[in-house]
């Protein structure tokens, strides 16, 4: 009985310090990328996520990161390289983590990214799927802030593209700032962003 006790207290320590390192990586990866480190930043979190392959979290970011360089990303190349290590990273992640409302959010930026890069060419081909995984992802979370402001952002610049009036996804994205205060993530390495971004919308509707 008293080796099957301290085998059992071995095995809680290696478990607990697992996640411990994992902590400390993810940790070292945030700062990384909050100093502006953000090739240093991916390649941790490409670390982590070999070493810790049940853990969707690294991916996530590692797709995260991709799809934001690629805003801003004129070369056609560079772009595609981008942006298939994004898809790659999330399609690992849904391999872990179905359902999941964060990832649907991903997925949506990142086929926006290719819309934002080329409307002509991919907003026939990716604008049905955009909705469409917010509608999924706000029955699966509908109180997740970054949910809300993503599908009435991109209602709002379809409402535009069309020539539509965008009165009332400025409404909602007034509705995603509430959810934004008193939105707590499952942790401190959890996604948590947005907040900014929605101000700036809401501020921009009221121009």
């Amino acid at each position: 009985m008293k080796n099957l006790f301290i085998v059992a207290i071995l095995i809680i320590t290696g478990l607990t310090e697992a996640q411990t390192n994992f902590e400390k990586g993810m940790n070292k990866a945030f700062e990384l990328w909050q100093s502006d480190k953000t090739d240093e930043a991916e390649n941790m979190f490409e670390r982590i996520a070999k070493a810790e392959p049940k853990e969707w979290l690294p991916n996530y970011y590692i797709a995260q990161i991709n799809s934001l360089k690629s805003w801003s990303e004129k070369d056609a190349t560079v772009l595609k390289a981008q942006l298939d290590k994004a898809q790659q990273h999330l399609d690992s992640a849904m391999l872990k983590n179905e359902n999941n409302a964060e990832l649907l959010v991903m997925q949506a930026q990142v086929l926006t990214n290719w819309v934002a890069y080329d409307g002509m060419t991919y907003g026939m081909k990716y604008g049905a799927k955009i909705a469409e995984l917010y509608e999924k992802a706000s029955v699966l979370d509908p109180t997740n802030p970054r949910v809300a402001f993503g599908k009435a952002e991109w209602a709002m610049g379809s409402a535009k593209y069309f020539g539509k009036d965008v009165a009332p996804y400025c409404k909602e994205i007034e509705a995603s700032l509430e959810l934004f205060d008193t939105f707590k993530p499952e942790s401190q390495l959890h996604p948590n962003w947005g907040k900014e971004r929605a101000q700036t919308v809401a501020k921009d509707c009221k121009a």
